[in-house]
């Protein structure tokens, strides 16, 4: 069964590679506001559910993917940095401190949905302002919730991690292989008609 990926993300395109071969890219544009009074734990899913919602209503018949990844560091949700020093502050914050990636998962088949939310706990060493200044000066963070890539020169900057490192990239790879092979048997398993006696 063919697969539509609900987002333009490069790294997910390529991290879906590994899941399966089949599927189409089809980014969507949704309102990114989260509901007042949410868990930021609950962001993720919240998200990545509105982002394959969105993809389900153009592609009814294919089962849609969405995804969202959020650097949580205590309560504070860390998207991508706005310009530069957004950016060392986040590094700042995150410097010498463990914080948590989330991805949220959904898919879509129709009506018939699955979501979930694969956690990671990622350690930083202790940064200095001027290896803050020359991570910035590589030009990766701009693009990066929480201001860092991991698969990339971030890695640099990560003393350890407890959970799915592909999940810090932004898909859970083995979780969504399993997730989606019982979604298909689920969508396809075969309606029940059911009849009154006498018919």
């Amino acid at each position: 069964m063919s697969l539509i990926l609900a987002s333009g993300s490069p790294r997910r395109q390529e991290l879906l590679k590994l899941v399966t071969e089949d599927f189409a890219v089809c980014p969507v544009d949704v309102d990114e506001t989260l509901p007042e009074g949410m868990p930021v734990e609950m962001a993720a899913a919240f998200l990545a559910d509105k982002k394959a919602a969105a993809g389900a209503a153009l592609y009814p018949e294919t089962i849609v993917l969405g995804c969202d990844t959020i650097v949580l560091l205590g309560d504070e949700i860390m998207g991508k940095p706005k310009d530069r020093d957004d950016a060392f502050r986040m590094l700042r914050a995150l410097s010498g401190e463990t914080h948590s990636v989330l991805t949220g998962v959904s898919l879509y088949l129709g009506k018939q949905t699955t979501v979930f939310t694969a956690e990671t706990s990622v350690t930083f060493y202790p940064l200095t302002d001027a290896e803050i200044e020359a991570y910035l000066d590589t030009g990766e963070p701009f693009d990066k919730a929480g201001a860092y890539g991991i698969q990339g020169k971030g890695s640099l900057l990560v003393q350890g991690i407890e959970g799915d490192f592909f999940n810090v990239v932004g898909l859970p790879v083995a979780a969504l292989s399993r997730q989606l092979a019982a979604f298909e048997k689920a969508v396809a398993r075969p309606k029940v008609k059911f009849f009154k006696r006498g018919e």
